[in-house]
């Protein structure tokens, strides 16, 4: 018993550096809408409903057809979708500066959302394949690689279009197309399908339906939450005083330490289970959101960085509890929780537009800081853990360019 163990890593670290590199990419030109708001805005004329459907726009394209890619990749192109959901997503959303109308930036939005949505499902795939024997500890070096680019984008965005003008965008066109070109070289060579494929899918979930359902209305809640809070705060600073600039570093210090929630979630969740980490983290969130809007300034970002880090830890231990009740079908699942869910969320934020045109922002999002104690009372209802082994047949993925033969052998 112990040998195999000693043979077998219990993360394969090669593959699983590779797609956490990319995905640390793809999230960071993800996230360039939000922090240009409060130059967006004016310049297109758009209420905080307007910019509330526009996010859903494009929380709709990089969110829900994550489920068409998921199951593209479950049938043997993740591949294919690992090289073009990079290059598309950073080519196509670096273009949001030259934007004059708000149909316009609709079809950016839709089009870049696509490419984010097709990186995501395969890359958690390769995630969870490498994770081995630690899924948990896998999928959250993935997902806080993801965090940590969503997290440093607004530093970097909305300072330079702070100082040099909402033009300054399409500076990150270049070195985004390079590191995709890149990643292209190095992606994990996958096997066309597996011998078990086709009972894969949206049919392998059936048996696990109830606690797969559970766990997505979890992530909905959670996303209305962190996606209205990443959407609308830095409105609220700058109408507070703070320059887009500080504003975006406050949403980045926001960000950072939600990937620092995911990053210890996940690793806390193969130590004491998930659901005890779900459960926990919902309820300590809450009471730092609900103070947040009370307070200005940098005590509210403050706040807000401390309700973010445990808001956010239950991100990937969702995605690898998932994944461990319907291993044959790691994409289609992760697309669930990672992509439907998400989007279903991001759809519910022009709802957060309308109320804080109605109520203001500081109400809006106290009411929103009491949703988490409603997700601790669902999630008490999860199973205790997942069934064991959350091992998955052995796949090789190897990295490295491949020749396209090699795939074959």
């Amino acid at each position: 018993m112990p040998d195999p163990a000693r043979a077998t890593p219990p993360v394969d670290r090669r593959p699983l550096g590779v797609v956490s590199s990319a995905h640390f990419m793809v999230d960071a030109y993800s996230n360039m809408y939000a922090p240009l708001l409060p130059l967006l805005m004016p310049r297109l004329g758009m209420s905080l409903q307007a910019a509330g459907t526009l996010m859903m726009i494009f929380q709709g394209a990089a969110s829900l057809s994550q489920l068409g890619f998921g199951r593209l990749a479950d049938r043997g192109h993740a591949r294919a979708l690992l090289i073009a959901g990079p290059l598309v997503s950073a080519v196509v959303l670096s273009l949001i500066g030259l934007v004059q109308h708000q149909a316009v930036l609709a079809l950016v939005l839709v089009v870049g959302g696509l490419g984010v949505a097709a990186f995501h499902p395969p890359g958690a795939m390769v995630a969870h394949t490498a994770g081995r024997l630690k899924p948990g500890t896998a999928m959250a070096v993935f997902v806080t690689s993801g965090s940590v680019g969503f997290a440093l984008s607004p530093l970097i965005v909305a300072n330079a279009a702070g100082r040099y003008g909402l033009g300054a965008t399409t500076w990150f066109l270049l070195p985004g197309l390079a590191c995709a070109l890149l990643f292209a070289r190095l992606v994990p060579a996958l096997p066309l399908a597996e011998p078990h494929a086709h009972h894969g899918g949206l049919a392998a979930l059936r048996p696990q339906a109830r606690n797969l359902f559970l766990l997505y209305v979890l992530v909905v809640m959670r996303t209305v939450v962190s996606l209205s809070f990443a959407t609308f705060v830095p409105v609220l600073l700058t109408r507070q005083g703070l320059s887009v600039g500080e504003a975006g570093s406050a949403m980045a210090l926001y960000l950072f330490m939600s990937s620092v929630g995911g990053f210890w979630g996940g690793r806390l969740a193969d130590a004491f289970g998930p659901r005890r980490v779900i459960l926990l983290s919902f309820v300590m969130a809450a009471p730092f959101l609900l103070v947040a809007p009370q307070a200005e300034g940098w005590a509210f970002a403050g706040l807000l960085a401390l309700g973010g880090l445990f808001l956010q830890s239950t991100l990937p231990v969702n995605v690898s509890f998932g994944q461990a009740l319907a291993p044959h079908s790691a994409a289609t699942v992760s697309s669930l929780m990672m992509g439907v869910a998400w989007g279903t969320g991001g759809m519910l934020v022009p709802v957060t537009g309308t109320v804080a045109d109605a109520l203001g922002l500081p109400t809006t999002l106290t009411l929103l800081g009491a949703l988490p104690l409603v997700a601790a009372a669902l999630a008490s209802r999860l199973p205790a853990a997942p069934p064991l082994p959350i091992h998955v047949e052995p796949v090789e993925v190897n990295v490295a360019a491949v020749d396209p033969a090699a795939d074959e052998e």
